[in-house]
């Protein structure tokens, strides 16, 4: 199904629009295997290699939320800078700094630090999908943005996913025994079956031509990239003027 998603995001060509989605959806395939690989080498390394792939999955979902805060403005992009992605980049770890703390669970200390720490990465990648998608549908008649537009379709797969990945890690603090914490994991293998499934059917349709922001929502943007523009134009300035003195 992965494969099945990147070969219909190569014959649309979304690749060129959505190159770090289009990644991790190769990186999903490709880590399934290294996981396996390592079960059937040396089981007692199956920790570690799934804590650099925890490490790895949640950076690309990083950028893939970057990116589609990027693409979201591409009806405005001719007249950005090219340096307006650096306060995209900011928002979006500025926010993941901000739901950090809400990604632990209390309940698992009982468990070593590194599970910890996977939990709680990704957790918080979690939520802040979920945050990013509930912003895109509250906003989305001021960014002129609907369901057939691929940043609205890959940011809805993403946040369905974390919906049942939260409620599941939630729901299996409470279980007693392994195969209630097991049926629990099956279900969570499902909802991203159900994810993949959603793309397919999404990225088999042609993809809506993408309409022009309200003049309202223009003007608020470019003020808004012209005053961070200004902002670090005056710190360089102010760097330069320090490093002569």
């Amino acid at each position: 199904m992965s494969a099945a998603v990147v070969a219909l995001m190569l014959y649309r060509r979304l690749w060129r629009s959505f190159p770090v989605f289009l990644t991790y959806v190769v990186w999903i395939f490709l880590a399934d295997l290294i996981a396996y690989a390592v079960i059937a080498i040396d089981r007692s390394l199956y920790a570690w290699i799934y804590l650099v792939l925890s490490v790895v999955d949640s950076v690309l979902l990083l950028g893939v939320l970057v990116e589609l805060a990027w693409s979201i403005l591409r009806p405005l992009r001719a007249a950005l800078a090219r340096t307006a992605l650096i306060p995209v980049i900011g928002v979006v770890l500025a926010v993941g700094a901000a739901v950090w703390p809400f990604g632990s669970l209390p309940s698992l200390t009982g468990t070593t630090q590194q599970n910890l720490l996977i939990v709680h990465l990704q957790q918080t990648v979690s939520i802040l999908q979920i945050v990013f998608l509930l912003v895109l549908i509250g906003s989305s008649q001021l960014l002129s943005i609907g369901w057939r537009d691929r940043e609205l379709q890959v940011a809805t797969g993403l946040g369905f996913y974390s919906f049942v990945n939260i409620g599941i890690a939630a729901l299996q603090r409470h279980q007693a025994s392994y195969s209630q914490y097991r049926v629990l994991n099956e279900f969570e293998i499902v909802a991203f079956l159900c994810t993949l499934l959603y793309w397919i059917a999404c990225f088999a349709q042609k993809e809506a031509e993408r309409r022009e922001f309200t003049p309202q929502m223009q003007s608020f943007l470019l003020s808004v990239a012209g005053a961070a523009h200004s902002t670090r134009v005056a710190l360089a300035d102010k760097t330069g003027k320090q490093k002569k003195t």
